[in-house]
């Protein structure tokens, strides 16, 4: 599609949506194609569509490039391992991070974290430090430092969370002492929408000599992202929530830190030179790259980037803002509703609960409407423990989503909501 450089006007939209195949796609339809409910799909918190060029470089490759990359003097090696270290520049842009080898592909956002609580941890953290996580992680930012602690003796410090959804900064900087060797917090919080003030907060953290880690899963497919200007040592981000294909992510890292952490996992692909004696590793960013790569998620990927960028990062925040706001509105109004998290500074995330109900029931009754939510905890266990609610239904909402669709979901709860009470 060509580039957009104005607002994303409903004839704009009209385009975009055909470039993602499934939108068009009808639910609990016959055996024979008849019927059923055209698809509204609000669950984008949990992996986002496809467009057609992510699905035609995926294509592609396994038609005319299928080989493995780095070490190959064979043409098609040689190819592929150029547009692999390409869709690495592009990343590098997109996040604006000083220099390529700053980038390191993973299987995502939970490998990421996974992968810096074990390599940045055996080097940093002992016995009685302390590791600092927020009220409003999801579980893959809080079990991989929960397990080093177990493993070493650290200590698991939580910063507070309001009840409006936002960060006790208070708290926050008393939390942070000569003890804490790392902050790892969400950007934007996957349950509540809340896009936390992670420049302030890193701030504070790096005047106290303190490294900060950004989970930045639920933020990147919503707006820009400038490692630099953010001052991040560490950010990731799953391709999958990202309009590309699952299996794939990311970790920045600032070279200061990357340069000198051990490998995380080794074998092929992460070694300069093995004898039985000794191993030499790699330099960035191979050394954190064990393996065969998902070579082609790495370059589906990027044209999921270069598409998102087409379309303009500001326009999509912007309309996503006008969808949060137009959902709040109509959501509202429904008897009972009450939704959990509202943070002034909100992404286009919608979480709630009627009282009287189970968020499982509800979604069941939207699902036979044709309408795709998400139910539950959402792999934030704490969150709701401390709302003491079981679980929300959450609409999660992208650039693709329309009004239209805001008002299916409004009366598909009233449905719901009558029916259940």
């Amino acid at each position: 599609m060509q580039t957009v450089s104005k607002p994303i006007t409903p004839a704009v939209l009209e385009n975009i949506r055909k470039d993602f195949p499934i939108l068009s796609r009808k639910i609990h339809a016959g055996k024979n194609g008849s019927g059923g409910k055209d698809l509204v799909y609000l669950d984008n918190g949990a992996t986002s569509q496809k467009p057609q060029v992510v699905i035609d470089v995926l294509e592609h490759y396994y038609k005319f490039q299928n080989s493995n990359i780095h070490r190959g003097i064979h043409a098609l090696s040689q190819e592929i391992t150029t547009e692999y270290e390409l869709a690495r520049k592009t990343v590098q842009k997109h996040l604006n991070a000083a220099h390529d080898y700053e980038i390191i592909f993973t299987k995502g956002t939970t490998d990421s974290i996974c992968l810096v609580a074990n390599s940045f941890g055996k080097k940093y953290i002992k016995q009685g430090d302390e590791i600092l996580v927020t009220g409003m992680e999801h579980h893959s930012n809080i079990l991989p430092w929960q397990l080093f602690c177990e493993e070493h003796g650290a200590v698991l410090k939580v910063v507070p969370v309001n009840n409006q959804g936002e960060l006790d900064l208070e708290a926050c900087d008393r939390l942070l002492n000569k003890q804490t060797k790392i902050f790892a917090l969400t950007h934007v919080s996957n349950t509540l929408g809340t896009i936390n003030p992670v420049k302030e907060i890193i701030r504070m953290a790096h005047a106290k000599d303190i490294p900060v880690l950004l989970d930045g899963a639920q933020a990147v497919p919503h707006g820009k992202v400038d490692v630099q200007d953010l001052d991040a040592d560490f950010y990731c981000f799953s391709a999958h929530k990202t309009f590309g294909p699952t299996g794939v992510g990311i970790l920045y890292g600032k070279e200061k830190w990357l340069s000198v952490m051990p490998p995380y996992q080794v074998g092929g692909g992460t070694i300069k030179t093995v004898s039985f004696q000794k191993t030499i590793y790699a330099d960035l960013p191979l050394r954190f790259e064990a393996g065969t790569p998902h070579i082609e998620g790495g370059l589906g990927m990027a044209a999921a980037l270069d598409y998102i960028n087409k379309i303009g990062l500001d326009q999509i925040a912007a309309y996503e803002h006008d969808l949060l706001e137009y959902a709040t509105d109509k959501l509202s109004v429904i008897p009972g509703l009450r939704i959990i998290g509202t943070a002034k500074e909100k992404a286009a995330v919608l979480s709630f609960v009627v009282d009287g109900t189970h968020p499982m029931d509800i979604g069941t009754l939207l699902d036979q409407q044709g309408i795709a939510v998400r139910t539950g905890h959402h792999c934030t266990q704490p969150l709701m423990a401390q709302f003491g609610i079981p679980g929300t239904v959450r609409a999660s909402f992208a650039f693709y989503n329309t009004m239209e669709e805001v008002d299916k979901l409004e009366a598909a709860m009233h449905k719901a909501v009558k029916m259940l009470l």
